[in-house]
């Protein structure tokens, strides 16, 4: 399913001299083990009866992945929403209905502190239990499911596999491009998991949805530049300021922890970048991007979920 792009991030009214986005040139990370992954998880598709998605709680629509519905074709799917500590209630309130609607229904997760796995593996053996009935009326044995784990970089695969399984089978960390090769892994006698890398669109064209992959660390540092991403991030906090599953409390956050105001309404995030720059990191405004980004991504900024329903569309 293709992502719609998310609504919010450019501002019409930016100055010339902006570097936001629009003047920037388009967010890419395509590197050779992600080519080579996408080659390897075609060849494996026919091995697998199921694929578990796993997508970034915070930006469901943009960690969805274009070609997702052309690879597993009729095998049963399961949508899994990862870092639900990281947004609000309001907003899992919000996109819970939507997806159902939609036939999706989300399984919601934590797989750092293990919330909603236990519910996972059960869904997982549930959708599979149809292939062991064909195979009981032919007169064959029962076998494990087998599951790939599928989902761009760093929405937590890993992480997840390592929960389901109860301990570290595979490298976990978050930032993208751990995983660099397909694994599987055995759990129990009724789940087999296959491990994917992360798995981009060989191109990221949707610059707004872009945005939001390199804000929550989903796509490589190398693609952007964290100034501008910091800008864009600042300028998506007050679009929902004022939104349920927001309501201001990040504005108010940024306000305690680095002590300088972001009105919303017509907030100056050049001016807020400045002035923090200015207070913590000697004036140096990449330093300080780069640190507001890992407050963010650290859950240092509260929960904060960037993509909702009805500005998505």
């Amino acid at each position: 399913m293709a992502s719609p792009p998310a609504a919010g991030l450019a501002s019409s009214g930016a100055a010339p001299q902006d570097r936001s986005l629009h003047q920037q040139p388009l967010i890419q990370w395509y590197p050779g083990h992600i080519a080579k992954a996408e080659q390897a998880l075609s060849a494996n598709l026919d091995k697998v009866d199921l694929v578990l998605e796993v997508r970034d709680a915070r930006i469901p629509l943009a960690t969805g992945h274009p070609r997702l519905a052309r690879w597993i074709g009729n095998k049963p799917h399961l949508l899994v929403l990862n870092r639900i500590d990281m947004v609000p209630a309001a907003a899992r309130q919000a996109w819970d209905p939507w997806f159902r609607q939609r036939r999706q229904p989300p399984l919601w997760c934590d797989a750092r502190a293990g919330t909603g796995v236990k519910g996972l593996r059960e869904a997982a053996i549930r959708a599979g239990g149809a292939l062991n009935a064909r195979r009981l009326e032919r007169g064959m044995r029962p076998r494990p499911v087998r599951a790939l784990v599928l989902g761009f970089p760093n929405v937590g695969k890993s992480a997840l596999i390592n929960r389901l399984v109860g301990q570290r089978v595979v490298e976990s960390a978050r930032r993208p491009g751990v995983t660099r090769a397909l694994r599987w892994v055995r759990l129990g006698q009724e789940l087999d998991l296959l491990d994917a890398p992360g798995v981009l669109p060989p191109l990221v064209d949707d610059q707004r949805a872009a945005l939001l992959l390199a804000i929550c660390d989903d796509i490589g540092q190398a693609a952007y530049d964290p100034e501008l991403v910091a800008l864009a991030f600042l300028r998506r906090l007050t679009a929902l300021a004022a939104d349920r599953a927001v309501s201001g409390a990040a504005l108010e956050v940024l306000e305690t922890r680095y002590g300088v105001p972001l009105v919303a309404g017509a907030p100056d995030v050049h001016g807020w970048l400045a002035g923090a720059a200015a207070r913590h990191t000697s004036g140096d405004g990449l330093r300080m991007a780069t640190r507001l980004l890992d407050d963010f991504r650290c859950g240092r900024l509260g929960a904060v979920a960037l993509e909702l329903p009805d500005v998505a569309a």
